[in-house]
């Protein structure tokens, strides 16, 4: 087994790259590196300017490596798609021009990163019933059709022209959250297409077991993410019906260790599966308090540190 932990913009609240609270990028690659990262996502497409020369002066000035971009929209509409693919290109060729420092980048991987994270985002109608899966409706066959060919699309186009591998991650709110969407995506989209970005925050907030399914789909997960949740805040937002952002301002994410989720049992467990990669600590919040960000991220890393990874 072989561990690299990276950092994420959502830990200083960034999701929303509209949103005016959002602190300058600039810091959260500074206080990343403060904390003891050497990796680090891009964020939501729109925060990190697609200006390479500028980001690539920030990334040497603290000594860190891009681990991956994301494109976290609307993967349902079929008028989106041209958007979708401009996305890729524009992400695609600033991380692949990017430095990347790890010195063992080709070391057991099944795909080197960085990585392209797809993300369904963006339905109001599933944002409400995050966490639900009794009560959020489904896509029909035909827009569920439509979205894996999508997907399809863009992680051919990422690979093809930029040698990027996709990896899809289930979210919370958005079309393939729940146990049942997870099991006909791997049955749509094969392996040689795109992997899994699986998150155990998002899978126990969707009424999932992590360490099941990191068990089960060892296979077909390339990277991984991980959250740790309150449980008090937990139970008080699945019973308030709100969508998962502003579950998440409300401090249902915590940082490593403090919250439900076993970190040391999933450590024996990424050991007995062999899991070679990435994994990215994230803790999503209201941006306006992002000033306990370099703390929390800093005792994330060091707890998962102390407990072996």
């Amino acid at each position: 087994m072989s561990i690299h932990i990276a950092g994420a913009p959502c830990c200083w609240g960034v999701d929303d790259p509209k949103n005016p609270y959002l602190p300058p990028w600039e810091r959260v690659l500074r206080e990343a590196s403060q904390a003891g990262y050497k990796g680090i996502e891009l964020g939501p497409y729109g925060y990190i300017p697609m200006d390479i020369e500028r980001v690539q002066a920030e990334l040497l000035k603290n000594d860190l490596s891009i681990i991956a971009g994301t494109i976290f929209d609307d993967l349902v509409s079929e008028s989106h798609l041209g958007n979708l693919l401009e996305q890729v290109d524009e992400i695609c060729s600033l991380i692949t021009k990017l430095p990347f420092s790890f010195q063992d980048k080709e070391e057991r991987f099944r795909f080197t990163p960085p990585y392209l994270v797809l993300i369904d985002w963006g339905h109001d109608e599933r944002d409400y019933k995050a966490g639900h899966p009794d009560q959020a409706i489904r896509l029909s066959k035909k827009e569920w059709s439509r979205m894996m060919s999508h997907i399809r699309t863009i992680a051919e186009r990422a690979w093809k022209q930029y040698g990027v591998r996709a990896v899809i991650h289930p979210h919370a709110g958005g079309y393939i959250e729940f146990e049942d969407e997870i099991q006909q995506l791997l049955k749509d989209i094969p392996y040689d297409i795109a992997g899994l970005c699986l998150d155990t925050g998002h899978l126990y907030y969707s009424k999932m077991d992590p360490e099941q399914w990191l068990r089960d789909y060892a296979d077909r997960v390339d990277y991984i993410h991980f959250k740790d949740i309150d449980e008090h805040v937990y139970q008080q937002v699945m019973g308030e019906h709100i969508r998962f952002f502003d579950a998440c301002a409300k401090g249902v994410m915590c940082p490593i260790g403090q919250g439900i989720i076993n970190y040391e049992a999933i450590y024996k467990l990424l050991k007995n599966i062999h899991y070679h990669g990435y994994i990215t600590i994230e803790q999503e919040r209201d941006p306006r308090n992002s000033d306990t960000s370099l703390r929390d991220v800093s005792q994330s890393l060091a707890y998962l540190k102390n407990v072996g990874y």
